[in-house]
């Protein structure tokens, strides 16, 4: 009964954001249902059953939402392709590529950087690795695992997009753990994404950023927007930090906490006087001032958290994405000469993937560093 109310819930949302697939149960196993492409004729659709091979349990329901928002997110694209989606392919590839993932899955979720974090290491798996290893089994056939098939697999993806850095980061993770060489080429066939070069775009300027909160109408979605924007946070992370310090006898440096995607870590305000100018400071008394969306990780993921703020964001027809303000601030870190392990560890990512994405910027104050140290000399 628990499980049918909770799938009913979920297609009553599914519906509300305007999605015209749905998760249906059939016996023990889930399935998605709604208008999909003919096998035979991909031009013509007709309401038609994928099915996903997953266990109808909780586990499965979030697993099954997860999989009807990539296929409609293919379908928008016209990316869909039943061969991907094809558990019969799946489990027919061959018996050592099956333990292999296996293996891999079970080793990912035993790491014991995960089990401190179960629902981050569960919203990671599917999403940044579930996906990844479902296309190498499609494409794989009758091969062995070898590093030719792991380079058709990352090249099925655009040269440059976000897909195929993710694939190459799960693919490397499960090369390592077979002990598979990869090919030679691998770094300069997986690399590329980055502001630098795949989204390289304008970042609007903090003058931007300050009317943007304008076009909210709400007063709790502005408080998102300006928590974003002052602190420099992933979407989900809004609403899984301590945020006591913002009172105005406060240090005003947040706790984004151990539940989300990177674990614990601090942040401080750059720009400091935005905490005053979204109206922060209220937060520290009353965090439920923020906007009432399910946070239960036992209900909900991560994944929906921060799927939740980019939706609201497109609602209100913001020019500025949420990931805009998070790029803007780290940029603003760089400027004003803060170290990039330092901007790193309060973005909750490595100094490798900082420099990489921020390297236009980086390289852009080195120089001028350089350049500035070099006509001191000459004027001293």
């Amino acid at each position: 009964m628990e499980l049918k109310c909770a799938l009913g819930q979920i297609n009553r949302r599914l519906a509300g954001e305007g999605h015209p697939l749905r998760v249906e149960q059939r016996g023990q196993k889930l399935n998605l249902r709604g208008r999909l492409p003919d096998r035979r004729n991909p031009e013509v659709e007709r309401v038609q059953r994928l099915s996903l091979g997953l266990t109808a349990d909780p586990e499965g329901l979030r697993d099954a939402e997860h999989a009807l928002r990539q296929v409609q997110r293919q379908l928008q694209r016209r990316q869909f392709n039943w061969d991907d989606w094809s558990t019969e392919r799946s489990h027919g590839s061959p018996p050592d590529l099956e333990r292999a993932v296996q293996s891999f899955e079970q080793a990912f979720f035993t790491d014991a950087r995960r089990r401190r974090n179960p629902s981050g290491s569960r919203t990671t798996w599917s999403s940044a690795y579930r996906p990844y290893l479902r296309r190498l089994q499609s494409l794989a056939g009758l091969q062995p695992i070898s590093g030719s098939l792991l380079m058709q697999t990352l090249k099925s993806y655009a040269d440059g997009s976000r897909s195929r850095q993710q694939c190459a980061t799960a693919l490397s993770a499960l090369a390592r753990h077979l002990d598979v060489p990869l090919p030679e080429n691998w770094r300069e066939e997986a690399g590329g994404y980055g502001l630098h070069r795949a989204r390289f775009r304008q970042l609007p300027t903090d003058a931007q950023i300050l009317e943007g909160v304008m076009n909210i109408p709400n007063p709790a979605w502005r408080l998102v927007y300006g928590l974003m924007a002052t602190y420099g946070l992933r979407n989900h992370e809004v609403f899984f930090c301590d945020l006591s310090s913002l009172s105005r006898s406060g240090d005003r440096v947040i706790r984004v906490l151990p539940t989300t995607k990177t674990g614990e870590h601090q942040v401080w305000p750059f720009q400091p006087d935005w905490v005053d100018l979204f109206d922060l400071n209220g937060l520290s008394s009353d965090p439920k001032a923020l906007p009432a969306i399910q946070t239960d990780l036992r209900l909900t993921t991560l994944q929906q958290v921060g799927r939740r703020v980019s939706e609201q964001f497109r609602r209100y027809a913001l020019p500025i994405t949420p990931y805009d303000l998070r790029h803007a601030w780290a940029v603003r870190t760089i400027h004003i000469g803060l170290p990039d392990t330092v901007a790193a560890r309060m973005m909750g990512h490595s100094v490798a993937i900082h420099t990489r994405t921020y390297h236009h910027w980086i390289t852009r104050r080195d120089q001028q560093q350089a350049v500035d140290a070099a006509l001191a000399r000459q004027g001293a």
